[in-house]
């Protein structure tokens, strides 16, 4: 399984930021595919997914209500939404593939595919 990220860059606090994780895989519809972002010296944390189980959306607390996941199992792609933006969301976004339990559906060890991911910078 083979996933790129793409679709971040530098934006201001406040703005909106659509990133999209594509998925080469014939199989995609097993696979649950997560949103993380990673900080400079800081874990990775979960952001958004949509769950190959119930097909329901779960997001981090960091960003419920601001950002929204959403999946196209006909483009292979699952895109995250990104509204009102705070510095605080600077990260490296990275997209990863699994088949996760609901569980442990925000664990980063739940999901063994992942692609390089996309920096996205929110100034001041």
């Amino acid at each position: 399984v083979q996933l790129q990220a793409s679709g971040g860059g530098l934006v201001q606090t406040g703005d909106s930021l659509t990133l999209s994780c594509a998925v080469s895989d014939p199989t995609f519809r097993d696979y649950t595919v997560g949103w993380f972002r990673q900080a400079p010296g800081k874990e990775r944390e979960f952001v958004a997914t949509v769950a190959r189980n119930n097909w329901h959306s779960y997001y981090g607390d960091a960003v419920k209500g601001r950002f929204t996941v959403s999946r196209d199992n006909a483009k292979n792609t699952v895109n995250l939404q990104m509204n009102s933006l705070k510095p605080e969301d600077t990260a490296v976004y990275v997209c990863g593939a699994g088949r996760p339990i609901i569980s442990m559906i925000s664990r980063p060890s739940a999901y063994g595919y992942w692609g390089r991911g996309t920096l996205v910078t929110v100034s001041s």
